[in-house]
């Protein structure tokens, strides 16, 4: 298990909460930005082979003038985040330094399709990409780019899309989460929903013999000492955050090793390091 980050985003205070404020209004009066924070890939080691959790930012967002729309949408989109990419901290770059070419991915699981999770999606064309049925769904519903959704940039040629519903768990281990998907039918990476930040959010549980496990859970929280004070971040469906981050406190009261994982906190790659022993950090 290692993480890279592809660059790095600052986004406004609120954005990662705790606010009162509604989305619109602090998105247009905020005047402050958060410090950089990282945009984690997460790499997992498998005998299945090598998996992704979540692909990054594309370098394109910085230097293609015309990745992001325009008008009214491109407007949110410049007052929601600033993205910092470096030519060595692509997706490609980081694999490199962690010892892998981008070949070598078998599996890209996708928490959700904001941009910032899906930039590797272009060179992935030899690759499984598991996202949730209800998370593509969304994609298809009318103005898609207005809540954060470029199909431009998700819907390629030549990709080879699993479209996943969680189905019912028998696995009183994982309680309160009662559905999920086993990804590799072997109990080690069972994919769990996490809505509330978009409709069909997703967070991964890894366990392994001997180890404390894991848990993946994307853009649900981007502080974990937030996530444990069961605060909420300032974007997203608030009743299903709530109930979401319920969820995964709940499990951490059943697994108090379970050490959890965000994609943009600043404390992630370290607190990976504190629970392996090591982290190979790109």
């Amino acid at each position: 298990m290692s993480v890279l980050s592809t660059g790095s985003v600052a986004i406004r205070p609120e954005h990662v909460g705790p606010t009162w404020k509604h989305l619109y209004f602090w998105l247009f009066t905020s005047t402050r930005w958060t410090a950089p924070r990282p945009i984690n890939v997460y790499v997992i080691e498998h005998r299945e082979g090598v998996v992704l959790f979540d692909t990054g930012q594309d370098r394109a967002s910085v230097t293609d003038p015309g990745y992001f729309p325009g008008g009214l949408n491109g407007l949110i989109y410049s007052r929601l985040a600033k993205f910092s990419v470096e030519p060595d901290e692509t997706l490609t770059a980081g694999l490199a330094r962690l010892g892998y070419a981008v070949d070598d991915v078998d599996t890209a699981v996708i928490s959700h399709l904001h941009q910032d999770h899906i930039g590797g999606l272009p060179l992935l064309g030899h690759a499984d990409i598991v996202v949730s049925h209800d998370e593509w769904e969304s994609l298809r519903k009318p103005l898609p780019e207005a809540r954060g959704l470029m199909p431009s940039h998700i819907d390629l040629p030549g990709l080879n899309w699993k479209r996943i519903t969680p189905e019912p768990l028998a696995d009183p281990a994982v309680a309160p989460f009662d559905t999920g998907h086993d990804l590799f039918g072997d109990g080690s990476l069972l994919l769990l929903p996490t809505p509330g930040h978009t409709p069909g959010s997703l967070s991964l549980l890894i366990r392994r013999p001997g180890h404390a496990p894991l848990m993946l859970v994307g853009d649900l929280t981007y502080d974990v000492n937030l996530l444990t004070a069961g605060e909420l971040p300032g974007v997203g469906d608030k009743k299903q955050m709530r109930d979401a981050v319920s969820k995964v406190n709940a499990l951490r009261a059943t697994m108090p090793d379970l050490t959890v994982l965000a994609a943009h906190d600043p404390g992630a790659a370290g607190r990976l390091a504190e629970t392996l022993g090591r982290v190979r950090a790109a």
